[in-house]
């Protein structure tokens, strides 16, 4: 099988290649004969209802410096394209939402992963609020009087903004903190919408842990240990990856989730378990692939392939190239 593939993603030349869940996706597909192009969200152009994409031919290598080779630009008519995968970091804002209406226009003839109504449709603090079973103590809310009784009934907690990534504004609020008021004040000057309140979970500092889902079905996990002094286990912030495989808790979390996730097109997705409840789920451009190959001996890039082929064939008669 020898697939037309373009990848929507951050510029090429600024991944790391030892971490980067992208990187390792288009190595795969490389290695599987399947044609690569890359191009940026703000390359995509809508003509009389025919999408294209400004983008160029890829070639990938694990070779630290030299890691890819890009032709000419061309413009792409990405409806000729079998498959596109929609794996640009966010933040999560109008540019993201209308990259998704965009690639709606050629979805499903063309097969966008993760589908694109349904990133649109889950951002990841919300989507998880449909599983409050395997949540946390969580409030989302704009109105003062009613964080400030959520932070009288459990005290220790977290602030975080609804559309924010990579650990970006959050904060550990502990009892009697005086900061808790000014704090209401950033937010509200900062962002419109309403702010993610949750109850601390101390089990943080024994990991926030990150399960790959690929079709709903959980394939591995690793945990990051944030560093001392740091309430957030984001690892571009310093947290620490270690090995983790999947608890019963973990099980019955993915049990939870897998069928919806896999009944909406979301084949990859990477989730966040801290101390046994559910704190995100993230379907935008999920990262945990390279963690969990190096410390479990894995090559789940290759799980996913099979996943994004097997529903290419489901769906399409293939097109000579």
């Amino acid at each position: 099988m020898s697939l037309a593939v373009a990848i929507q993603m951050d510029p090429i030349e600024s991944v790391n290649i030892d971490t980067d869940s992208t990187f390792v996706m288009a190595l795969e597909a490389q290695r599987r004969g399947h044609a690569l192009w890359h191009y940026l969200p703000q390359h995509l152009v809508l003509r009389d209802g025919r999408l294209y994409a400004r983008a160029r031919r890829l070639e990938v290598r694990r070779l630290r410096g030299d890691h890819f080779a890009l032709a000419s630009f061309e413009m792409l008519d990405l409806s000729t394209m079998d498959i596109v995968l929609m794996r640009q970091d966010p933040p999560f804002d109008m540019a993201y939402i209308t990259a998704t209406h965009l690639l709606e226009h050629i979805h499903p003839q063309t097969l966008v992963l993760n589908d694109p109504m349904h990133v649109r449709n889950a951002p990841e603090k919300l989507f998880v609020t449909h599983f409050k079973d395997v949540m946390p103590p969580t409030l989302i809310a704009s109105d003062k009087p009613s964080i400030e009784a959520f932070r009288a009934e459990h005290g220790d907690i977290v602030l975080k903004p609804l559309f924010g990534n990579g650990g970006a504004d959050v904060f550990h609020v502990q009892p009697g903190d005086e900061n808790f008021n000014a704090l209401l004040e950033l937010f509200t000057r900062l962002y419109r919408e309403p702010i993610i309140v949750q109850r601390y979970l101390p089990e943080v500092r024994q990991g926030d842990k990150r399960i790959v889902l690929v079709d709903g079905r959980p394939l591995g996990a690793v945990a990051r240990i944030p560093k001392a002094g740091e309430a957030r286990a984001n690892l571009h912030v310093g947290a620490q990856a270690v090995k983790s495989a999947l608890s019963e808790r973990d099980k019955e979390i993915c049990a939870a989730i897998g069928p919806t996730l896999k009944e909406r097109g979301l084949v990859f997705v990477g989730i966040d378990v801290i101390g046994g409840y559910l704190t995100e789920i993230n379907v935008t451009s999920p990262t945990g692939i390279q963690e969990i190959n190096r410390l479990d001996g894995t090559a789940l890039e290759i799980d996913l392939w099979d996943a994004i082929e097997a529903r290419f064939e489901a769906r399409h008669t293939l097109r000579p190239m």
